[in-house]
């Protein structure tokens, strides 16, 4: 039974561990958890020991409207290559196919893992040789890289699919050649250099 700092035995801290798992447990590339399941248990599904059934869990977006991608033509014409690869990969698959109607998907239509394009995109970070920081950063990288194409900041928010301009505005981040062009401007409204 696992043990508080400060209470003694916790039952439901003895009960999340795994089945081989010890209070303490940090085998690499393992997670215990350390908390009951939620009721419907899905936010580790693919390792809990109560979950029933198997399978992929699909649910709906946060937000109340449909999200409609705004795709850079060169973005599209990738995207129908990769949908011809993913025909081939149905063709082959046959009858062990499962149709989701995903974009990313296994070779036999399932959902790729979760941890999968982790994965992959540390090793692109680690192949281009840049800081490693987590794929949500790209969501900021999109915001920034839009604010300082002149994008208003309303659209920015429509692109990344935020039901308020506050969160997009925590995402977008301020350049140094912004920066640097609020600075002109404002000396050239207060002295008028040219």
């Amino acid at each position: 039974m696992a043990r508080s700092k400060r209470n003694g035995a916790r039952w439901s801290v003895a009960l999340a561990l795994g089945p081989n798992c010890k209070p303490g447990c940090s085998r690499s590339g393992h997670v215990c958890y350390r908390r009951p399941c939620l009721k419907d248990c899905t936010g580790h599904a693919d390792k809990c020991r109560k979950r029933t059934g198997g399978g992929p869990v699909f649910g709906q977006r946060k937000g109340k409207s449909k999200l409609t991608l705004q795709c850079p033509p060169e973005l599209l014409a990738q995207l129908k290559a990769h949908r011809e690869r993913q025909g081939s990969e149905l063709e082959k698959a046959r009858d062990r196919w499962e149709d989701h109607d995903m974009v990313c998907a296994t070779k036999y239509g399932t959902p790729i893992e979760r941890t999968e394009d982790w994965k992959v995109w540390k090793a692109i970070l680690k192949q281009a040789a840049v800081r490693d920081v987590r794929v949500h950063d790209a969501r900021h990288t999109a915001a920034t890289l839009l604010i300082e194409q002149g994008v208003n900041i309303r659209v920015v928010q429509q692109v990344l699919g935020h039901t308020r301009v506050t969160t997009t505005e925590r995402y977008a981040h301020v350049s140094t050649p912004l920066m640097r062009d609020a600075g002109e401007r404002l000396a050239s409204a207060r002295w008028g250099n040219p």
